[in-house]
């Protein structure tokens, strides 16, 4: 078992996290390791939907310091709509938590996604062929109650959500990113938080991170005075025991077959 503590500080491998955050030894070659399982990110993510539609920070907050007692009403997840904008592994897991876990109805579009791809990843995940509609970009801003990013990062995925995104979702709806902060246009979501415009937004990622001390998502007295409900948290997705566990073991794993001339190196292509 490994001391995720002490490997976390005296990492010795070059390596490309869950997170795509890259801990180099430049003298040692990058390998190729298999990808840990992603549930530790769909539960994060959900953790963070629940955070908002419960009003947990907000309440918490007001008991701590002596404010009122239930300050709001939240909502429930039960028969709304899912958007996941991206079915890959990580927008299956999540369309599946969704629809098994809270009963909800599941939307999904990307680029290329198809009503036959949506019913094959639905399949896949175990539930019945329909279970996820392959909409329009325009539908699912339109009608999802819970919008949820589980795109790739590339430079045509950059800015997917901007201010005309936000400006078709309803007032009532919630943004979701466990994936990466560039997909959202963040001066456009802050402009649309402060104004009140959606009911509330839940970030694990950000432009800049770590999040610098002076940013607007830390300093601004979110869901007061009119303004959005904000959930953040600092890039949690896939930091927990089980998740570092396996991901250091199979790092572990490839150096050895390394060593023993099992693997070569590869082209630093995954950074």
């Amino acid at each position: 078992e490994f001391d995720n503590c002490v490997a976390h500080v005296n990492t010795v491998l070059r390596d490309t996290t869950p997170g795509n955050r890259n801990i180099s030894h430049p003298e040692l070659p990058p390998l190729i390791a298999p990808s840990p399982e992603y549930d530790a990110t769909t539960q994060h993510c959900f953790a963070l939907i629940l955070a908002l539609a419960s009003r947990i920070p907000i309440e918490d907050a007001a008991l701590r310091s002596g404010g009122p007692f239930q300050t709001g009403l939240g909502f429930t997840l039960s028969n709304k709509i899912y958007g996941a904008v991206g079915l890959g592994r990580l927008g299956t897991n999540a369309a599946r938590t969704a629809v098994l876990g809270f009963g909800m109805k599941v939307v999904s579009w990307s680029a290329n996604l198809t009503q036959e791809k949506a019913d094959e990843a639905a399949e896949k995940a175990g539930l019945p062929k329909g279970s996820i509609k392959a909409v329009t970009k325009e539908e699912l801003l339109k009608t999802a109650d819970v919008i949820s990013m589980h795109y790739v990062l590339s430079d045509r995925s950059k800015g997917t959500i901007g201010a005309k995104e936000i400006g078709m979702m309803k007032k009532n709806a919630i943004l979701v990113n466990t994936s990466r902060g560039p997909l959202i246009d963040e001066k456009a979501l802050l402009d649309a938080l402060n104004r009140g415009a959606i009911r509330g937004a839940a970030l694990d990622v950000f432009d800049v991170e770590p999040l610098p001390l002076d940013s607007a998502w830390r300093t601004t007295s979110w869901g007061q005075d009119g303004r959005s409900l904000v959930v953040l948290s600092p890039h949690m997705g896939y930091v927990n025991d089980e998740t570092m566990q396996k991901f250091y073991a199979e790092q572990a794993d490839s150096v050895q077959r390394y060593i023993a001339g099992g693997i070569e190196a590869v082209p630093d292509v995954l950074n």
